[in-house]
């Protein structure tokens, strides 16, 4: 039995869809089917239930998932370790990273990888921190990078790099006049804000909290899904975002955008990779290293 029949198996389980392991996988639904009748009929089992349009794991598709993961585990070490006893990295190496971290500080680092490591197969999966950590539990991401300031017993969280976080307004806002503000002044300036769930919506709640303030004595008027919409939002709006200083800097060059201090408010942060608690090695350790040599210049 292959190492990708048990892919085609792993996504479509997690995806309880044939059509979005099709997508996943760059193959055609027809043989995703395929590729998941010939694995029952090799363990004499049905591995999903069909109802319709949907599909559910069979207890026997359940015991499959478990064990794949590790199967696939090992095969990904294996392929690892062989190659490195001729000094050739190469495999495949599945990154997750929150929405701040993909879209402002891996691009060029990614970029650079590729060019060092071209026989390293490697994809990034975009979401919010909490997400990031979902995917890694799942499997479906072999090593996170994440914002937050929360921690999972399950996982296991490596410094990066700092960051931190501003407020800015348009710069033709009411807003733009003051240079800085009290945290007190907060609750009658309206605010858009990142989701639950992201890490930068985390860090700025416990800021708030310093101040024995809280995010419903707030006035949010939207909470939006990217820092890049909350940008877009402040052309238009009268009204201030708290974002990465990383996602402004051409913003603020450009006069386009304003930061405005909150006194004694420093809404300081940690970006870090997350493992699995006892991952170690393989090319997840190979990017850790590469991105650590590499930091100073992101």
């Amino acid at each position: 039995m292959s190492d990708f029949r048990l892919k085609v198996f792993q996504s479509v389980a997690k995806n309880l869809s044939f059509t979005k392991a099709s997508q996943e996988l760059f193959v055609s639904q027809p043989a995703i089917t395929k590729h998941i009748q010939e694995l029952e009929t090799y363990y004499q089992v049905r591995l999903f239930e069909r109802q319709g349009s949907k599909i559910s794991l069979t207890v026997a598709g359940e015991l499959l998932l478990k064990h794949s993961e590790k199967i696939l585990e090992d095969y990904k070490r294996l392929e690892y370790e062989m190659h490195l006893l001729h000094n050739e990295y190469i495999g495949e190496l599945k990154l997750g990273a929150s929405t701040t971290i993909a879209q402002y500080v891996l691009p060029p680092l990614l970029a650079n990888f590729i060019a060092k490591f071209p026989k390293v197969s490697l994809s990034l999966l975009n979401g919010n921190s909490r997400g990031i950590e979902a995917a890694l539990q799942e499997h479906r991401i072999d090593l996170g990078l994440v914002e937050g300031i929360f921690r999972l017993p399950s996982l296991k969280y490596l410094p990066f790099l700092q960051d931190e976080l501003v407020a800015v307004v348009n710069a033709h806002s009411k807003f733009a006049v003051q240079d800085e503000i009290t945290p007190e002044e907060l609750p009658d300036i309206p605010l858009v804000l990142r989701e639950r769930g992201s890490g930068t919506l985390d860090v700025f709640e416990r800021a708030l909290s310093q101040h024995n303030m809280k995010l419903s004595s707030l006035h949010v008027l939207m909470y939006l899904g990217s820092t890049e919409s909350i940008k877009l939002f402040l052309e238009h709006t009268d009204c201030m975002g708290i974002v990465s200083i990383r996602s402004v800097h051409k913003e603020l060059v450009a006069g386009n955008l304003r930061v405005v201090e909150i006194k004694g408010m420093p809404m300081q942060r940690e970006f870090n990779f997350v493992q699995l608690q006892g991952q170690e090695g393989g090319l997840s350790q190979v990017f850790m290293r590469f991105a650590g040599l590499h930091s100073k210049n992101l």
